[in-house]
């Protein structure tokens, strides 16, 4: 298990790297940060919207050759896309590479959360081990853009999106070698369906309701970065955003050590109520000091929902259908962040960065008021 985990952080590097690197690879070569940010959408974009469709595969014929295909053409797409942003190639063709680089991102935290339920039947065990997860993503994410920052500085944004395609291609080849993949079990399929896993009772209101408060996410980022150009340091964003990375991360440690007798359902809406609340008091005028104290006091909640999300997909879903399930949940977040930070890129045209976190405490309200009624 401690080697599996070990080597899929490798492959898993990419989450935190490739997005800022696509943006600031765009932006450098363009002089326009409207480029690069069209570049990083249609990433996300290729990668949210073919996700569903690998996981339906993994599910069908196992995972491994899935993964061994995409351990080739991400690292390809990517490399293409730097030559043709160093070639001045055409806009769309960098737009498809950047959709098809997303397309073909390794779905190694997908098989993790499978390979996890195969494995562990005590629920206690199971919820541990998510958490566990989701710190993981967390620290990837706080390390990522540092990577990125160290490469920008060092050389070039082109040196990033290749590290981006390395670690990600050798990552996964050394996922293929682990025994989570010598120990996958493809499950039985039942009567075959269209729809897959959206066909269960209560999954498409889950996907809806994680649409939902994924979109605070989305619009916290944007508020974030608002708030620091408003006090005249934009380099606070990052500091702000950390501080809430940290915050999230000691939450989900500090959910995945006990176990917890509230229905799940009912801590997925306590929790995005109280992300809904935290959000809210950020709305408020604090001056740098204690909005960075509240910030990281903000983010504990965060992790957790995360936790209990995949706990409610793992529950759910049909055991035949389990990847293709946790593709849906992490493809309506991705869609629900960019739903996010385009509302609040709106909203900063006309209003503060009051407004935009006020926006995300009544999207995570939404969710919450959704969970508690979908109680089961």
């Amino acid at each position: 298990m401690r080697l599996t985990i070990a080597v899929s952080t490798i492959g898993r590097l990419p989450i935190g790297i490739t997005g800022l690197a696509i943006l600031l690879l765009v932006q450098t070569a363009t002089g326009s940060f409207a480029r690069g940010g069209a570049a990083t959408a249609c990433y996300v974009i290729g990668l949210a919207a073919v996700a569903p469709g690998l996981g339906r595969l993994i599910d069908r014929t196992g995972p491994r050759r899935t993964l061994l295909a995409c351990s080739v053409a991400f690292p390809a797409a990517l490399l293409c896309l730097v030559a043709a942003v160093h070639a001045r190639g055409h806009p769309i063709l960098i737009l498809a590479l950047g959709a098809a680089a997303g397309a073909a991102f390794p779905p190694i935290t997908v098989c993790m959360r499978s390979y996890f339920k195969q494995r562990l039947t005590d629920e206690t065990l199971l919820s541990t081990a998510y958490s566990l997860e989701s710190v993981l993503i967390e620290l990837i994410f706080i390390v990522g853009p540092m990577i990125v920052a160290l490469f920008v500085a060092a050389g070039s944004p082109a040196a990033a999106v290749a590290f981006a395609a390395a670690t990600g291609s050798i990552g996964t080849f050394l996922f293929l070698r682990s025994p989570a993949l010598r120990a996958w079990r493809i499950e039985p399929r039942r009567a075959p369906s269209l729809l897959g896993p959206l066909a269960q009772r209560g999954f498409p209101a889950l996907v809806g309701i994680v649409l939902c408060y994924s979109s605070a996410f989305g619009l916290l980022e944007i508020g974030m970065t608002a708030y620091a150009t408003e006090r005249g340091n934009a380099a606070l964003a990052g500091v702000l955003l950390g501080l809430m990375s940290a915050g999230s991360a000691a939450g989900g440690i500090a959910y995945g050590s006990r176990s917890w007798h509230l229905p799940l359902m009912r801590q997925f809406a306590l929790m995005l109520g109280l992300m809904g609340a935290g959000l809210l008091v950020l709305a408020l005028p604090w001056a740098p000091w204690p909005f960075a104290f509240l910030s990281l006091a903000a983010g504990v909640v965060m992790a957790p929902a995360l936790i209990i999300q995949s706990m409610l997909v793992a529950r759910t879903a049909q055991p035949e259908q389990m990847t293709e399930a946790f593709t849906w949940s992490a493809s309506a977040l991705l869609c629900g962040v960019g739903i996010g930070m385009a509302a609040g890129g709106g909203l900063l045209e006309y209003f503060s960065s009051a407004l935009v976190f006020a926006a995300g405490a009544a999207a995570a309200l939404v969710a919450a008021a959704a969970a508690f009624r979908n109680r089961s």
